[in-house]
């Protein structure tokens, strides 16, 4: 009988024992951490057109902010040609606001000053032909030859034509001018101002201009290099958003979701950094999707990133960093 009692006593420990390993365990379970490297992204900046290469204004390491000029082209080329297209615009906007503007006073004026002249050249040619006839009738024809009085007609004619030509002149003057060629000319004034803006862009855009605040990684063309668009001048990491890339398994997925806070400790930084889950893959790695066997399940991995807040810019591409997941009760 007390042999039995021992068994049951030694049974218990056991128990007991097991009981409050698995307790411990549950206990030191309450957070998961996760191990992974900060990542950064990255823009490599390029010039959109071909040319030499005039200023780098940035060194490897050096801060950059948003708008700032990371370097230049030769732009004399763009300044010659933006200055003409300039002056064709000036020269066809005067040529539109004196269509709109329609004819002065002055031009309406001489116009009738033109047509009263030839007017009165008629009556002279009209009155020496009626002269001539007079004497041709007074004298049976003997007082003028048959070719002054041709001449005298010619003359009626031509005055007459001219004084036609005036007077259609002087309306069109007076009319102003057609509403076709206003829209024609304002066409053109449009073409060239386009062609204007296209080169006000192409000016533009012999400044290389960091698209967000960043650091240089690299320097990559010096002045003097011929630029190209698939020739990057420097590289540029940003500064944010950054994130600590890490892999977590099937187990530990359940227990953690977009939105989620961590704790983020890196190597050499004192204070702790705010984290919060932001993407979580839905493709596992590692292990192939057709593998479902009990011990490979719990194998797969997931891609997780956890963004971080680094304000003073103490992260660094690729350094290693913890991520700790507190568990709730």
């Amino acid at each position: 009988m007390g042999k039995k009692v021992g068994i049951v006593l030694i049974g218990l420990i056991i128990v007991a024992a097991a009981f409050y390993a698995f307790y411990e365990q549950s206990d030191g379970e309450s957070q998961i951490t996760l191990y992974g490297n900060v990542d950064i992204r990255q823009v490599s900046l390029a010039f959109t057109q071909s040319d030499r290469i005039e200023t780098v204004n940035a060194e490897e390491g050096d801060a950059v902010k948003a708008g700032d000029v990371i370097a230049t082209l030769d732009n004399t080329i763009y300044r010659l040609k933006l200055q003409q297209s300039e002056a064709q615009i000036a020269a066809q906007q005067a040529l539109v606001d004196k269509l709109n503007a329609g004819p002065r006073k002055q031009e309406v004026a001489q116009a009738t000053a033109v047509v009263n002249q030839l007017n009165a050249n008629v009556n002279i040619a009209q009155a020496r032909l009626k002269r001539l006839l007079s004497v041709e009738s007074k004298t049976q024809g003997q007082g003028v030859s048959a070719q002054d009085i041709d001449e005298a007609k010619d003359n009626v004619t031509a005055a007459t034509a001219a004084l036609d030509k005036a007077k259609a002149n002087a309306d069109l003057v007076k009319e102003g001018p057609r509403k076709e060629d206003i829209l024609q000319a304002k066409a053109q004034l449009g073409v060239l101002q386009s062609q204007g803006d296209l080169l006000k862009e192409q000016l533009a855009r012999t400044q290389l201009i960091a698209p967000s605040d960043g650091v240089v990684r690299a320097r990559l063309l010096e002045p003097g290099d011929i630029a190209s668009p698939v020739k990057p001048v420097v590289s540029l990491a940003l500064t944010s958003p950054k994130w600590i890339r890490v892999y977590i398994n099937e187990v530990q997925l359940a227990s953690v979701n977009v939105g989620d806070q961590a704790r983020i400790t890196v190597d050499g930084l004192a204070t702790a950094l705010a984290g919060t889950v932001t993407f979580i893959s839905s493709v596992a790695e590692f292990t192939p999707k057709n593998v479902e066997t009990e011990d490979l399940r719990t194998s797969l991995v997931y891609e997780m990133r956890v963004r971080v807040a680094d304000d003073d810019n103490r992260l660094k591409l690729g350094m290693p960093a913890t991520v700790v997941f507190p568990l709730g009760d």
